[in-house]
C-alpha cells in the first residue's frame, strides 16, 4: 500500500460537476493499492496517519497529530501510484491492484480511519475526479505498507 499523504488548508474532490467531499483542515490521501496487500497493510498505514506528529505545537515543532488538532481526512483512490515508468514512454499499471481487489481494500481502510476517530470524506472509486487543495506548508509525505 502507498499513500501520498498532503497536509491541508482546505481540500475537495469533484466527480461529474458533483463535489463528492471536502474538508477544511486535515489530510488529503491519495491511496494506491497493490496485488499483495492484506488487512494487515491497511491497518498498519491507517494507525501510522492518525499517529504521525506533522502539525505544529506552540513552539512551532512538528510535534501534534492529526487527532489533535482536529483535522479531517480526504482519501482518493489513486491507482496511478502504482505507475512503472522505467520502460517507454507509457507507464505500466501492472503493479497496482484490480479494481475488485482494490475497493473493498480502499473502503476497509477508510473505515480505519473513522475507528481511530477521524472524520473521512472520500473521492469516489474509479471516477475522473477533479482534486483541489490548498497545500499546508507545504507538507507531503509518502508511507508504504512494506517499509515497515
Amino acid at each position: 500500500m502507498r499513500v501520498i499523504l498532503q497536509r491541508s488548508k482546505q481540500a475537495s474532490v469533484t466527480v461529474d460537476g458533483q463535489k463528492t467531499g471536502a474538508i477544511d483542515k486535515g489530510y488529503v490521501l491519495l491511496v494506491g493499492i497493490t496485488h499483495s496487500d492484506t488487512e494487515e497493510d491497511i491497518a498498519y498505514v491507517a494507525k501510522k496517519i492518525t499517529d504521525l506528529r506533522i502539525w505544529e505545537d506552540d513552539e512551532g515543532k512538528m510535534n501534534r497529530s492529526i487527532l489533535e488538532v482536529g483535522g479531517d481526512i480526504l482519501s482518493i483512490s489513486q491507482f496511478t501510484l502504482y505507475a512503472d515508468t522505467r520502460k517507454g514512454k507509457r507507464p505500466s499499471f501492472v503493479e497496482a491492484a484490480r479494481p475488485e481487489q482494490a475497493e473493498p481494500l480502499w473502503n476497509a481502510f477508510n473505515e480505519q480511519l473513522k475507528a481511530h476517530g477521524l472524520h473521512v470524506e472520500t473521492g469516489v472509486f474509479g471516477a475522473m475526479m477533479d482534486v483541489a487543495l490548498i497545500n499546508d506548508g507545504p507538507v507531503t509525505i509518502t508511507i508504504e505498507s512494506k517499509a515497515k
